[in-house]
């Protein structure tokens, strides 16, 4: 029988002596070459916009300039408004098209087939010169009046953005609600809940999570959208950033301004739309994603700590 050395090293451990392995790794040139060409391409472009003639002195001038905040402030309610009858217009339209009554179902669908087939401008522009067609508007002993004085460009700007938005909303929600399986649908109804409550309760609840992050986006087009009812004469950012550039000269400097507040605007909508996300995650994830105060938090209690530390 062969004696068995008690002593020896396992032979899943490192002989005695022996080099650890120093992993080294790989390098990923094109990152580098990637990273140089665009800080060329970044300089070079801050370089033509410096040579050409623009008087940049002109948009911290006209910033906050009284009808550059009554722009913005009409951008929102405009945005706000507009995308208030598209969700509204749209979860009616979706639990039409959802719906086993081919009547309902059929007006959803074309109603959605036209305004998602026709353009927003044009659809401003037929809402804006519907007067040509028709003198007045007469809702019997409710109200009757010139067209031309009841759509105002403000009733334009809201029927061609917000019935638009309803039909893409229509869709984005139909697919929140398809999303939920069917088998919550029918457990709700074996407990005697009837199709509206079971909407309500629990098929909408656990739709939000995939109807919030296309409906964000959609708030954000929305509020760039906006800038194409100047067409209709109604004023808002745009329209007072073009009033401003013609009688001051300085068109072109009066539209970086606009675009400088639209991406300010856009930017806040999309932390709220961040932290919403965020919120409908809770019963999918079981450990929620950090905020960016919580990253940056992290971030700074790493530099912070001794190399080696082990936190809590």
């Amino acid at each position: 029988m062969t004696d068995i050395d008690k002593t020896a090293e396992p032979a899943d451990t490192p002989a005695a002596g022996a080099e650890a392995i120093k992993a080294i790794p790989v390098r990923h040139y094109g990152r580098y070459v990637a990273a140089v060409i665009a800080i060329a391409l970044l300089v070079a472009i801050i370089y033509a916009f410096g040579q050409g003639k623009i008087n940049w002195n002109a948009v911290p001038d006209y910033f906050f300039d009284d009808r550059i905040m009554t722009g913005v402030s009409k951008t929102l309610l405009l945005t706000v408004l507009s995308m208030l009858i598209g969700i509204v217009g749209g979860i009616l339209l979706a639990v039409m098209r959802l719906s086993k009554n081919p009547v309902t179902s059929s007006i959803a669908w074309f109603y959605i087939w036209f305004f998602r087939g026709t353009p927003v401008l044009v659809q401003l522009f037929l809402w804006f010169n519907l007067g040509l067609v028709f003198e007045y508007i007469n809702l019997m002993p409710f109200y009757k009046d010139y067209w031309s004085n009841f759509m105002t460009p403000l009733l334009t700007a809201l029927l061609g953005l917000g019935l638009n938005e309803a039909a893409y909303m229509a869709e984005i929600c139909r697919a929140g609600l398809l999303a939920v399986d069917e088998g919550q649908t029918e457990a709700a109804h074996a407990l005697g809940m009837s199709h509206s409550r079971t909407l309500r309760r629990v098929v909408i609840p656990q739709a939000m999570r995939v109807i919030v992050p296309p409906t964000g986006n959609e708030v954000i087009n929305m509020l760039k959208t906006t800038s194409l009812v100047a067409a209709v004469q109604y004023p808002e950012l745009f329209r007072y950033a073009q009033d401003i550039g013609q009688n001051s000269g300085a068109p072109v400097e009066m539209y970086f301004l606009a675009a400088a507040w639209y991406l300010i605007m856009t930017s806040v909508l999309s932390v709220g739309q961040y932290y919403i996300e965020r919120y409908y995650a809770r019963g999918s994830s079981r450990q929620l994603p950090p905020t960016p105060w919580q990253k940056v938090k992290a971030n700074m209690l790493s530099l912070g700590r001794p190399k080696g530390a082990v936190g809590a």
